[in-house]
């Protein structure tokens, strides 16, 4: 990977991680689901909201550390307005690309966590909000 672009990444982590995007409770949320990543002590809660098959809001708190924080962050901008099925397309292309599995689709910011796949402990990391997340999908399904 190219040297700025692998600082270009580092720089939307670490401003993901410091000030993150939907970071809130939200009460009157449709369904919610709790992630744990027992081996670093990662722990969240994704909120969503829908409006029929669309994710209308999505939320997220805990503490983790950066990665987890900054691709939670980065998971609710992708998936707000997202219908269920093409937030769970989403869901599958960022898991391909984190694990190097990828196919090299266009996932615009969330490339930023291309590197985690070189960190096989890290994938857990990156990947905790968005199982969450699937979880919450599956949990608003009934």
């Amino acid at each position: 990977m190219d040297a700025d672009l692998e600082e270009l990444y580092q720089s939307i982590i670490l401003d993901h991680n410091r000030r993150p995007q939907n970071f809130r409770a939200m009460p009157d949320a449709t369904a919610h689901a709790e992630g744990v990543n027992p081996m670093c002590g990662d722990q969240l809660t994704v909120w969503l909201k829908l409006d029929g098959d669309t994710v209308a809001d999505v939320s997220f708190q805990g503490s983790g550390c950066a990665i987890s924080k900054a691709s939670a962050s980065l998971m609710t901008q992708a998936v707000k307005g997202k219908t269920r099925a093409e937030a769970t397309e989403l869901f599958e292309k960022f898991h391909g690309l984190v694990t190097g599995h990828g196919g090299g689709e266009d996932l615009g910011a969330l490339k930023a966590l291309s590197g985690v796949s070189r960190f096989p402990l890290r994938v857990k990391c990156a990947s905790l909000a968005w199982h969450a997340m699937k979880s919450a999908l599956a949990d608003a399904a009934g």
